[in-house]
């Protein structure tokens, strides 16, 4: 008996639904495939919204030049809110699954209210000391935790085989939120003054935890609880696929936040262009999707090893034209750096349900009981790395805000800080290859490398 002859039809119980089979392909065409569109729309939305106020500070920054805070407090302002949102995507990775991924949804969209409300608060009055900006830039944290439990969330809809496509939609569509705030915002302040760039979005965060209230579904076999979620955190894969993670997406939420204040810095000349900040994210976000995609055909970790050198080379030309104080060469090569980073995001996220399914069915013939409930334990598994993975990766964005207002700090410049990234790629390259591309010699995995991961 197959299974779509076993399970026919979608059961829900309430809006809990049970005997969801994606990888079944008669199931996935005749009644998962809607499902799980319906579900990814609503997520990408509330997941959109989210990096929005997680990342509303990088333009709100700029807009404080009445505060007379120095270049490197402005830093700190937007680097918090990356510090806070990467903490908080490690409970946020657990949350769907103890509770379910629409009913969490719901939740955590209602909680981006939060940030979006003291921010008006915060610039609404001309005596708000530093410290206060700093304990409300920190809330917006909130909005970097929901990238963790939708990603986590979404994995359990799609077929192996679609994950890449699937998850690199649902990233995108969170990632662009960057772009959109640092589009829509200086406009919006523009017309209605500071406090409007918290205030904007509480009606889009109402529709956002509405339709996700009416129209999203929890899976009974997405249910875990967070010590057998936790076991995952014991894996070598785990960390090593962190590791690279920092340097995808955490360079991604980095590079992207601090473009505004590291143009109004370094270029004052040209501080009228910030706006145009918002194509880098934009650009990034687009891409992600084709990294993804060219995973699913070419190898996540073929991609991912080419794509780090490719980070290099663009952080060069970044270099370069800071240090020959050329606008027009250096917007064009964070453009090309941020780009990077978001095929890099795709790859890197393709690669992570590959290796868990892997290494949980190497040596199973295909077809087999063993081999089908070995792939149930690898796609829960990779539901809890991808949140934990995410977690940690998402620090980078922290450490690069950082390394840009201390490097400016201590040299008036950015080019240090540039160095020490550029060796960090180098570091990423090399490991990729050592553990998922090599295939002999110590140190080597086998089902890995044979894999395609």
């Amino acid at each position: 008996m197959t299974v779509s002859e076993a399970a026919p039809e979608v059961v829900r119980r309430g809006r809990w639904i049970g005997d969801w089979h994606p990888d079944d392909p008669a199931f996935w065409e005749r009644r998962g495939k809607r499902v799980a569109r319906r579900n990814l729309v609503w997520s990408i939305f509330a997941e959109h919204l989210g990096f929005t106020l997680w990342t509303v500070w990088s333009i709100v920054a700029v807009q404080l030049g009445d505060y007379r805070f120095s270049t490197d407090q402005l830093f700190w302002i937007v680097s918090l809110p990356n510090l806070v949102g990467s903490t908080l995507r490690i409970p946020y990775t657990f949350a769907p699954a103890r509770f379910g991924g629409r009913n969490w949804t719901v939740v955590s969209a209602l909680l981006l209210l939060v940030p979006a409300v003291l921010l008006a608060v915060a610039v609404s009055d001309p005596a708000t000391p530093y410290w206060v900006f700093l304990v409300i830039a920190a809330t917006a944290g909130v909005g970097g935790g929901n990238f963790a439990s939708s990603m986590a969330n979404i994995t359990y809809f799609y077929p192996q085989a679609r994950q890449g496509a699937a998850l690199g939609l649902n990233a995108a569509g969170g990632n662009i939120g960057v772009s959109s705030v640092q589009l829509v915002m200086p406009l919006v302040i523009t017309g209605f003054g500071l406090a409007a760039a918290g205030l904007f979005w509480v009606p889009f965060i109402l529709a956002a935890a509405i339709g996700a209230y009416f129209f999203m579904d929890n899976l009974t076999t997405a249910k875990a609880s967070p010590r057998d979620q936790l076991k995952i955190a014991g894996r070598a894969q785990t960390w090593i696929m962190s590791v690279l993670y920092i340097g995808t997406f955490g360079s991604f939420i980095g590079y992207s936040t601090a473009f505004p204040l590291l143009i109004n810095s370094q270029f004052p000349e040209y501080a009228g262009l910030v706006g145009l900040a918002f194509l880098g994210p934009l650009v990034g976000s687009l891409v992600r999707p084709a990294g993804g995609w060219l995973a699913d055909r070419m190898g996540g970790a073929r991609v991912t090893l080419w794509n780090f050198a490719a980070m290099a080379g663009a952080l060069g030309l970044v270099w370069a034209g800071l240090a020959r104080h050329e606008f027009p060469l250096f917007f064009a090569a964070y453009m090309l750096l941020v780009a990077t980073t978001g095929v890099g995001n795709g790859s890197t996220y393709r690669m992570i349900p590959a290796i868990f399914r892997a290494k949980a069915t190497a040596g199973l013939a295909a077809g087999t009981e063993a081999h089908t409930a070995a792939v149930g334990v690898a796609r829960r598994d990779a539901s809890a790395a991808i949140g934990l993975i995410s977690a940690i990766g998402a620090y980078g964005g922290f450490l690069i805000n950082r390394g840009f207002g201390s490097s400016i700090a201590a040299t008036g410049g950015a080019e240090a800080a540039l160095g020490g990234f550029a060796a960090f790629y180098v570091l990423c390259f090399a490991l990729t290859w050592a553990c998922y591309l090599r295939t002999v010699g110590a140190g080597a995995v086998p089902s890995l490398a044979a894999a395609r991961i």
